[in-house]
């Protein structure tokens, strides 16, 4: 019953794995997505994007962290594959799921989900060139210009050799619109004999099982909700033990934003320290009443200090949130 931290281009970035894994309950995280074209990218590019391959492919409280590929030549990305694990990655992931526009032109990410013989061209490339004890999986949708391909490319994935694969559970065109369309991730699980996740739209303790029942997946992926609600991984496990759990309060929640812009400003200035900050203060809105009634003065400011600053006023918790 493992909860996975899923990739999210621009903010899950390895300062914020470090954050989320130690306030708890998190088994996994996934790298952003390496974009592999037609050159081969260097040991470095590696390092940036996963900087816990100097850690044994672990944060500092020895969470796992999955290498992210992104691509569609099957050579290049099985050249890739193979230089991941060549530089430490315990896990090579293949993304079929980014429904990015600029990504999706270049022939990248869910756009393949209109090719499932490419999608397993792909996969088949990296299986074959990365050592056979090091697992390859691969995220993806129900589709891209609907929800009809899940299973045919649940099965291209399989007969590539990916042991796990992630569905997110909606198409392309569905952006990320609710509802999350389980139960159609029921029928590629029922399909296939690779192991699957499920992913989408899990905000909340009773949205996971309600997910997990819907979907039969023992395992589930959780982006935005583990972002909204920091805790919700270690609020999860408690309610398997059948323990109770105080949730996370606004100031913990800060300290962990403090926390967060403290690794960032170590590696970029700080006007992309801000940027960062406020793409997470935005989904702290989610899940806190106290950053949603901040964000109003938080989001027109530029420095990292009055940021921060901006978040520790006293504030009224007044408004209904997703109640984890």
């Amino acid at each position: 019953m493992r909860i996975i931290l899923a990739p999210m281009e621009g903010l899950v970035d390895a300062p914020i794995r470090e954050t989320l894994t130690k306030v708890g309950g998190i088994d996994r995280c996934v790298t952003e997505f390496i974009r592999v074209t037609h050159g081969m990218l260097p040991p470095r590019i590696f390092y940036k994007y996963a900087p816990e391959l100097f850690n044994n492919a672990l944060t500092q409280v020895g969470t796992p962290v999955a290498v992210q590929l992104l691509g569609s030549n099957p050579e290049m990305m099985g050249r890739h594959g193979a230089k991941a694990a060549e530089l430490g990655a315990m896990q090579v992931d293949i993304n079929f799921g980014c429904p990015a526009k600029t990504v999706n032109k270049h022939k990248g990410g869910c756009v393949l989900m209109r090719e499932p013989e490419l999608m397993y061209e792909i996969a088949a490339a990296v299986r074959k060139e990365v050592p056979a004890h090091i697992p390859v999986t691969a995220k993806m949708r129900l589709g891209y210009d609907d929800r009809s391909m899940g299973v045919a490319c649940g099965q291209a994935l399989e007969a590539a050799g990916a042991s796990e694969i992630v569905i997110h559970a909606r198409s392309k065109v569905d952006g990320y619109k609710p509802p999350a369309y389980w139960e159609e991730i029921a029928k590629v699980r029922e399909a296939v004999n690779s192991h699957v996740i499920a992913n989408g739209e899990i905000w909340n303790v009773a949205d996971y099982w309600r997910c997990r029942e819907v979907s039969g997946c023992d395992d589930v992926m959780i982006g935005r909700g583990l972002i909204a609600r920091p805790d919700l991984a270690a609020q999860i496990k408690a309610s398997q033990r059948g323990e109770a759990f105080a949730p996370m309060t606004w100031p913990e929640a800060v300290a962990l934003v403090r926390e967060y812009a403290a690794a960032l400003q170590t590696r970029l200035e700080d006007k992309y320290v801000t940027g960062r900050i406020k793409q997470w203060l935005n989904y702290l809105r989610q899940g806190f009443a106290e950053a949603d009634a901040l964000w109003p003065q938080a989001r027109k400011l530029r420095d990292v200090e009055p940021m921060l600053a901006c978040l520790e006023q006293p504030v009224s918790a007044s408004r209904n949130v997703k109640a984890a």
